[in-house]
């Protein structure tokens, strides 16, 4: 099988953000309680602040993303696995902190305070919450595997 960059060719990149972008309503989307609120606002803050600033943004966090997720792919597929997203789960503490590395350096270079401050209420539980998702972000990064 291809490296994580070999599968997010420059055609296959803006139906591989959309589907990101989906993966992502439908997390925020099932969000509840406390928590949930405040990740739903600061989701908010994000997909209001200016026409396109969403889209644009996950357009440029993509590859660093990919990089950060390339070595757990090259052991998935070393070890032989059928399930990247159950591979994912299994080491979530370690898959999400190296997804958060990407997001926290993006926070640290960013212009724009609105949203870095939305970024640093949901830091916290930020970890918990990409855990919840790598199922579902590893069938969604298999299906173009």
């Amino acid at each position: 099988m291809a490296t994580l960059q070999e599968i997010l060719t420059p055609d296959r990149a803006p139906n591989f953000v959309a589907d990101c972008q989906a993966l992502i309503d439908g997390e925020v989307d099932g969000k509840g309680g406390l928590s949930g609120t405040a990740v739903k606002a600061a989701y908010k803050v994000v997909t209001a602040f200016a026409p396109g600033y969403y889209t644009q943004t996950l357009q440029a966090i993509t590859p660093d993303m990919i990089d950060a997720l390339a070595p757990f792919w090259a052991d998935f597929l070393a070890s032989g696995g059928a399930d990247f997203g159950d591979y994912l789960a299994k080491r979530g503490d370690e898959v999400s902190e190296a997804m958060l590395a990407v997001t926290d350096h993006m926070a640290e270079v960013s212009g724009r305070a609105t949203i870095v401050k939305a970024y640093k209420m949901v830091r916290g539980s930020a970890g918990k919450n990409i855990e919840a998702a790598l199922p579902n972000l590893g069938a969604m990064i298999q299906k173009y595997a």
